[in-house]
């Protein structure tokens, strides 16, 4: 089995989505010959590589007697439990019970595998219920994928629901107030109308009067995974290679934690491609530190209910639309 589909809509809408692909920890947290321990959607999963440097994703539970297989041994391709010695390998099947060989749980799959792809120094997980336990279609970030493009990856953890840190994105206007002093988002209007612009992926979500300035359009892409895509000018000191696109995704850890990836990408070849890199991490990196710190202090220092106490007007409707996505989604699949 994979993750309970006898959730909660509620459940749901707190811990995650399923019959999705999720980011879930950066590609150098999983060093060959450890076990790294994560939270995901509420539950426990252990991430290894196997002896030729692939990557496997189990549930973090014995199926003796529920240890975690965490605290165990990596053997290469499987994994010893701590607790007895049960060895279970890449894939979930009991390999060996060194306590008694022969036992009836050796070559069973008694242990949740999710299928796991790596992109962009990142790794992504399915997470499917019982009735979808084989992956989607995955079409990823063209950010990601371009050769024409470099990227860099940030990762945090913050101390904030999963669906409030996809919602400060799809809140473009938080950037001429929250980050007015960034050396990136100091300019243009402090007013601005907004719409919403369907497309094939997802939606726009864009000022109607003002492009090119500040933090001025967003795009939710969901492709197999829910991303987002947005741009926002670079002043010529930050160098050739145009404006600054970011694209971001979140991991929700549980109800009340989130894991937030941020690749911070430019269109830069030959030349251009090490001037930015240099300049990047010699000075812009720092800089986009201290704006991503103000949005986790914000939204760390906001209720757990906040979002039941609003008063929202115009500038709200790229939220409420995907508050809305994301609810009968939750809907849907607990009643599946």
């Amino acid at each position: 089995m994979t993750l309970s589909s006898t959730a909660t809509a509620d459940r749901i809408y707190a811990t995650g989505l399923r019959n999705q692909w999720h980011p879930v920890v950066p590609s150098r947290f999983v060093a060959p010959g450890a076990l790294r321990k994560v939270t995901a959607l509420g539950e426990q999963w252990l991430l290894f590589r196997r002896a030729d440097g692939a990557l496997a994703m189990l549930a973090d539970r014995c199926p003796h007697r529920g240890a975690p297989l965490s605290l165990g041994k990596h053997l290469g391709d499987r994994v010893a439990c701590w607790y007895h010695g049960v060895e279970v390998g890449a894939d979930g099947t009991v390999t060996s019970v060194p306590g008694l060989p022969g036992c009836n749980l050796e070559g069973k799959k008694l242990v949740t595998s999710l299928p796991v792809r790596e992109v962009g120094g990142a790794i992504l997980a399915w997470f499917g219920d019982e009735e979808h336990p084989e992956p989607a279609e995955l079409t990823l970030p063209e950010p990601l994928t371009d050769p024409a493009v470099d990227a860099f990856l940030c990762y945090a953890e913050w101390d904030v629901p999963w669906r409030y840190a996809v919602e400060n994105l799809l809140d473009p206007m938080h950037g001429a107030f929250l980050h007015h002093e960034s050396h990136t988002m100091f300019a243009g209007d402090t007013t601005a109308k907004f719409r919403i612009r369907e497309t094939d992926r997802g939606y726009f979500f864009e000022k109607t009067d003002q492009r090119g300035v500040n933090f001025d359009w967003v795009e939710l892409c969901r492709t197999g995974v829910d991303w987002v895509d947005l741009s926002i000018p670079y002043p010529p000191s930050a160098g050739p290679g145009g404006p600054f696109g970011i694209v971001g995704m979140v991991r929700p850890v549980d109800e009340q934690r989130s894991g937030v990836f941020f690749w911070r990408y430019r269109r830069v070849e030959d030349w251009q491609r090490a001037s930015w890199r240099f300049l990047y991490k010699t000075l812009i990196e720092k800089r986009h530190w201290e704006v991503l710190e103000q949005d986790r202090v914000m939204l760390e220092a906001m209720p757990a209910d906040a979002d039941q106490r609003e008063n929202l007007y115009q500038h709200d409707l790229g939220v409420v639309r995907l508050r809305r996505l994301y609810r009968a989604e939750a809907e849907a699949q607990s009643t599946a």
